[in-house]
């Protein structure tokens, strides 16, 4: 049966098939090489593949066996410390399946448990070490105890970097008979600010409906401001025309809900690909960052970002040339 969700579908299943981390890879293939490894703790952001590493080790390290060898667990699960200890000790009492000297344990979301629950958990790696190894997972290494780390080698994942994010979204795209545009790709990448699933998980939803993936469908399906308003709100303001494109700016505020943060980042992306002089994009990021700083500060939207749309007024009229300078052109 196909995969409901493409990041399920085109996990990688192999040390090959994962997009960067070569160090990390480096070091797991010494363990699989030397059949031993330490208890693991892989930490880092949503989606930067945790999880998706701890499975590839398994399958490296059992080949055929690794479902019977790998018990994958919740750390954080509402039911308590008790029942991951039960489960541990049932599936660590029997012996590994084929020829591997160990099983393994891949605890996700290990920062979540509170400081006693850790210690029980520290003393669980403790008593089952013999023949059960233990990946934990978490967001914030910060959040788990000392006795823990130090039982542990510690693996820290990263972003993915937007050209090998965008390498795997076109493969992805191209095997679903999609069309991926640079422009989606851009605004997918600033959404999903690195993480893979969640970039993955938002390809799959603008697809469902368009078989052109650019990024108005992007920021149609993810809720966000269109580029397209972006531009045509640029170019009412730039052209001297104030009033409408406040007009516009209302209606985007009002009827459909964008914020004034967001629409600042959105105009900071779309401002990158204008064909303004460099002069004049770095007068408008440097008043975009000044209106930035006041909305953080609690100043009103509405009036923060009317007066963005005057001072590009002003700016239009600076740049754009005389009706004398029209007519000796």
């Amino acid at each position: 049966m196909a995969e409901l969700f493409w990041f399920e579908k085109y996990r990688p299943r192999s040390f090959d098939e994962v997009v960067d981390l070569e160090e990390v890879k480096a070091r797991l293939r010494g363990f699989v090489k030397s059949g031993d490894m330490p208890h693991l703790l892989f930490y880092g952001p949503p989606g930067t593949g945790k999880t998706t590493m701890a499975l590839v080790l398994a399958r490296e390290l059992y080949g055929e066996y690794w479902r019977e060898n790998t018990l994958e667990l919740n750390a954080s699960d509402e039911r308590g410390i008790n029942v991951i200890r039960e489960r541990v000790k049932e599936f660590a009492r029997t012996a590994p399946v084929g020829k591997a000297p160990f099983k393994l344990v891949i605890l996700d979301e290990a920062d979540n448990m509170t400081s006693d629950a850790q210690q029980a958990l520290r003393r669980i790696m403790e008593i089952y070490a013999q023949n059960t190894r233990f990946i934990l997972l978490a967001n914030y290494v910060s959040r788990i105890i000392d006795p823990i780390i130090s039982r542990c080698a510690i693996f820290r994942f990263s972003p993915m970097p937007k050209n090998l994010m965008a390498e795997r979204l076109r493969l992805i795209a191209k095997s679903e008979g999609v069309e991926l545009r640079d422009d989606a790709i851009d605004i997918i990448y600033e959404l999903s600010e690195g993480d893979m699933r969640k970039a993955i998980n938002l390809l799959q939803v603008v697809a469902a409906t368009n078989k052109v993936v650019d990024s108005n469908a992007v920021a149609a399906a993810a809720a966000t401001i269109k580029p397209s308003d972006i531009i045509e709100l640029f170019n009412l303001a730039i052209g001297g025309d104030v009033s409408k494109a406040r007009e516009k700016l209302r209606e985007l505020m009002y009827l459909k809900g964008v914020a004034g943060v967001d629409f600042i980042r959105a105009f900071q992306r779309e401002l990158i690909r204008m064909a303004l002089d460099d002069d004049v994009k770095a007068e408008i990021a440097e008043l975009l960052a000044d209106i930035d700083y006041r909305l953080t500060q609690g100043a009103d939207e509405e009036i923060q970002l009317t007066y963005l749309l005057s001072k590009l007024g002003a700016l239009g009229r600076r740049i754009r040339p005389s009706p004398a300078q029209q007519k000796k052109r």
